[in-house]
């Protein structure tokens, strides 16, 4: 009962809050985020104020970065790095769609089904760990995976290193980017990697309004904006500059992933930790460009974010095993429309990318 009863002053206290006049809330909001009013966060949450846009860590001044980066192109897109000389890493992650594929589950070797959706690749430098499970520590090792995987690019290592080095182009990128002609894997790897680094959201019209363009945002996205960071509870995982928290929540969807004969459970980050508590638990994705990169969620099983929204609204009671963040939230219509507004103004077009021409 006494749960009950904070829950409905909170409700009420923030209620209060964002009924702000137009100026009154752009006002509050016009001031250094470390003015803004006191998000709500989880006891022992460690969070981040939200910021602008960070730029990539390559130095793309650097030539010899830059030589690296361009072998790195190539090998993303090449596709004849395939066993069926059809699929390359561009084919899950496309330029054009934020780096998505715009599928609910990827696509693989002969049109096979795998059983997660294909996330973007857009910031990944930011990450510890990459995959929905984490099951990689670095973009590196990452890099190795779709190759050697039998339902995605359905190679091995040792064949794609001999059709590399069977062509003369690939020798002189090599030669380039790392100072000699011989082909291994782990020079491979590297230039994928420093390429993925390069790869980052575009500026929103959030980050022009840090950067001072106080009209950018409309009356209700500066509302969504509030709730994003007080009532929604949003900042409890999606905080900082790139909008995620880089840890592992079971956020309370069920955690199914389609396996050809049927649907089976998908254990998430237990599979990587073996311990119970992370049993179903997620990489939490960055909210960059999140209207992008629909369908949403590690099965791609949200298709609106209006439907998702109205997921986490119901909080997590039901879903055993759920997150104690995702709790039971009280938003009107109009308040979860203002939050949806708020999602729009931190996606952005992809920035315009020119796909590379194959080394023969």
């Amino acid at each position: 009962m006494r749960k009950w009863f904070v829950i409905l002053l909170l409700t009420v206290a923030v209620t209060l809050s964002i009924s702000f006049s137009k100026e009154t809330l752009r006002a509050i909001y016009s001031r250094p985020p470390s003015e803004w009013p006191k998000p709500f966060i989880d006891a022992g949450v460690q969070w981040t104020e939200l910021g602008v846009l960070p730029a990539s860590p390559v130095d793309l001044q650097n030539d010899s970065i830059k030589k690296v980066v361009e072998l790195g192109k190539a090998l993303f897109f090449d596709t004849r790095l395939s066993g069926s000389g059809k699929i390359s890493c561009a084919t899950c992650h496309k330029p054009e769609l934020n780096w998505t594929d715009g599928l609910e589950k990827s696509l693989g070797h002969e049109g096979a089904v795998n059983k997660r959706n294909s996330p973007t690749i857009q910031n990944t430098w930011f990450y510890k760990r990459l995959f929905w499970d984490g099951r990689s520590g670095s973009l590196q090792d990452q890099a190795f995976a779709p190759f050697n995987s039998s339902s995605e690019m359905h190679s091995d290592m040792p064949d794609v290193i001999r059709k590399l080095r069977r062509l003369n182009g690939y020798k002189e990128l090599f030669r380039k980017a790392f100072g000699s002609e011989e082909i291994s894997p782990d020079n491979m790897a590297e230039a994928i990697a420093t390429f993925e680094r390069t790869i980052i959201s575009n500026k929103t019209r959030f980050d022009k309004f840090l950067e001072g363009d106080k009209q950018s945002l409309s009356k209700s996205e500066l509302k969504g904006l509030h709730l994003f960071r007080t009532k929604a509870r949003c900042m409890n995982c999606h905080n900082g500059p790139i909008f995620t928290d880089n840890q592992f929540h079971n956020n309370g969807f069920h955690l199914f992933a389609n396996s050809g004969s049927g649907d089976i459970l998908d254990k998430g980050f237990y599979m990587v930790t073996h311990d119970e508590k992370d049993l179903g638990k997620f990489k939490t994705p960055s909210l960059r460009d999140v209207m992008n990169t629909g369908p949403w969620m590690h099965n791609g099983m949200m298709k609106s974010l209006e439907e998702t929204i109205t997921h986490y609204v119901k909080g997590a009671d039901g879903n055993g095993g759920s997150d104690k963040l995702v709790q039971m939230l009280y938003l009107t219509s109009s308040e979860k429309a203002d939050l949806l507004a708020f999602l729009k103004a931190i996606s952005a077009p992809p920035v315009e990318f020119i796909k590379p021409v194959m080394p023969q």
